[in-house]
């Protein structure tokens, strides 16, 4: 008798952790049988497994994901994971798979590592995060200054010369570009 397995990656587990350390629920679609799901979706600590799934149903897998009300990623290489990662919130394509994949996912990963994906997470967290506080600057900026260099409280004493106000604009738009600069610094590691 003979058996076969693939042997589970090193960094499939540290993915998986550092995915579930940033609260997010972890699926797998195989086309393997259930047994082998079975196994490596205990063996990693995957949060639900669907086995023994067809190409043309895993489409169908991340549309029933995404009907119990889901954000999907969709992580995929091959020509059968084209639907699924177009169907996803977000497709994310390795860029060692094969050209369809590539071209239905929204963001192609380089290399064939599974912890770039936590990688990526962080990222774009991290590039959201960086929108809010240059939008929250931008607003404040466009609220407080804005009017007070327009005149809108001159009969009151209090008037901000258009002048500074430019001055004030530019210092705004510094420190916009300086906030977004500081993505550089953000602590990728896994």
């Amino acid at each position: 008798a003979f058996a076969l397995a693939d042997v589970v990656r090193e960094e499939s587990r540290q993915a998986i952790e550092a995915l579930h350390a940033m609260g997010i629920e972890v699926a797998m679609l195989t086309g393997d049988s259930e047994d082998v799901a079975k196994a490596v979706s205990e063996e990693l600590g995957i949060d639900q497994y669907f086995a023994e799934v067809l190409p043309e149903e895993k489409d169908t897998k991340v549309e029933q994901l995404q009907s119990e009300g889901k954000l999907v990623a969709m992580v995929g290489d091959g020509v059968n994971d084209a639907p699924a990662l177009t169907r996803a919130d977000v497709g994310i394509a390795i860029g060692s798979g094969t050209d369809v994949a590539i071209e239905s996912g929204d963001i192609i990963l380089v290399d064939n590592n599974p912890l770039d994906v936590v990688r990526l997470i962080k990222l774009s967290k991290a590039s959201y995060r960086k929108m809010q506080e240059n939008l929250v600057w931008a607003t404040g900026y466009n609220v407080f200054a804005l009017p007070l260099a327009a005149g809108i409280l001159a009969p009151i004493g209090i008037l901000l010369s258009p002048a500074i106000g430019a001055v004030f604009m530019s210092l705004s738009t510094i420190i916009v570009a300086i906030n977004a600069r500081r993505l550089r610094g953000i602590d990728l590691s896994t």
